[in-house]
C-alpha cells in the first residue's frame, strides 16, 4: 500500500473526540475514585435532512434501540438468534448499509451520537430493505458497559475513527489499550476486531494497541488485506486515486 498519510475524510470525523471530561466521586484521600473521562466524539452541530427527519419519524421507531442500563436481548431486538457486530461511529452509513446487506445472516447494532448520520442510516434501511440492522444513538463506551453482555459479539467494526493527528491530541485517539480491553470483554471466542483508517500513525498506534492485547491474535503478518465485506467509500476512493494510503486491521480472540 501507499506510504503517505491521507487528509482526513469528513467520514472520518464520525468518532471525534474532545475533552468532555466529567469529575468522577473522590475517594477519601481526596482523588478521583477513576480518572477523568475524554469521550470518543464532539457533539458537533450538523443540519439534519428533510429526508433524513422522515426517516428519524418513520423508520426510527421500528429500527433504533433505546439505550438502557441492562443488557440487550438481541434475539427479541433482531427476531432471530444470529451473530451480532457491534459498530462504533457509523458516520452517515453508507458502508454500515451495505456491509448489512452484503452480511444478510449477521446483525449489525450500529451505534452513533450524531442525529443526521442516523437518520441517513435509516433512511438507506428503508431504502435497501434492511431488516438485520439496529441503531443505538448514544455513547459507545456506555452501550459497551451497560448493554452488551459479555463474549455476546461475534464481531466489533471502527472505521475510519477520527486520527487526532497532533500530538498533544494523540490521548484523544478512540483506539487505547482500556478501550480494546473493554473490547475484547464483549467477543466471543473466535470474534473479531476489524479498524480502518486513512492515516498512518494512528494505523500504527493502532497495530501497537492490538498487538499489546495477550487475548488477541493478529490475522496478518501486520495490517490485514481489506475484507471483502468492506466497501470502498467515496471518499476512499478518491484518496487511493490521489495515491494515499489505507490501512486495515483484523485481530481475532484466541
Amino acid at each position: 500500500m501507499p506510504t503517505s498519510q491521507a487528509p482526513q475524510s469528513p467520514q472520518s470525523s464520525q468518532e471525534d473526540t474532545s475533552d468532555t471530561s466529567s469529575t468522577q466521586p473522590s475517594t477519601e484521600s481526596g482523588k478521583p475514585e477513576h480518572p477523568r473521562t475524554i469521550r470518543s466524539y464532539v457533539m458537533r452541530a450538523g443540519r439534519t435532512t428533510e429526508g433524513q427527519a422522515r426517516a428519524l419519524a418513520e423508520l426510527g421507531p421500528l429500527y433504533r434501540l433505546p439505550y438502557q442500563t441492562t443488557p440487550l436481548d438481541t434475539t427479541a431486538a433482531f427476531g432471530r438468534q444470529a451473530p451480532v457486530v457491534l459498530e462504533i461511529g457509523f458516520g452517515m452509513g453508507d458502508a454500515t448499509a451495505k456491509i448489512a446487506q452484503t452480511l444478510a445472516e449477521t446483525d449489525f447494532i450500529g451505534c452513533e451520537v450524531h442525529e443526521p448520520g442516523v437518520g441517513a442510516l435509516l433512511k438507506h434501511i428503508g431504502e435497501m430493505g434492511l431488516t438485520n440492522l439496529r441503531i443505538v444513538q448514544h455513547d459507545a463506551v456506555e452501550v459497551l458497559d451497560q448493554m452488551i453482555a459479555p463474549q455476546s459479539l461475534a464481531g466489533v467494526h471502527i472505521f475510519f475513527p477520527d486520527p487526532w493527528h497532533k500530538t498533544r491530541h494523540n490521548k484523544r485517539r478512540l483506539i487505547q489499550a482500556p478501550l480494546v480491553a473493554k473490547l475484547v470483554t464483549r467477543l466471543a471466542p473466535g470474534g473479531y476486531i476489524h479498524c480502518a483508517t486513512d492515516w498512518e500513525p494512528y494505523a500504527h498506534q493502532m497495530l501497537e494497541v492490538l498487538s499489546a492485547n495477550p487475548d488477541l491474535v493478529n490475522t496478518a503478518s501486520g495490517f490485514a488485506d481489506k475484507p471483502a465485506y468492506r466497501p470502498l467509500t467515496k471518499f476512499e476512493n478518491r484518496g487511493l486515486r490521489l495515491g494515499h494510503g489505507v490501512w486495515d486491521l483484523v485481530f481475532k480472540k484466541r
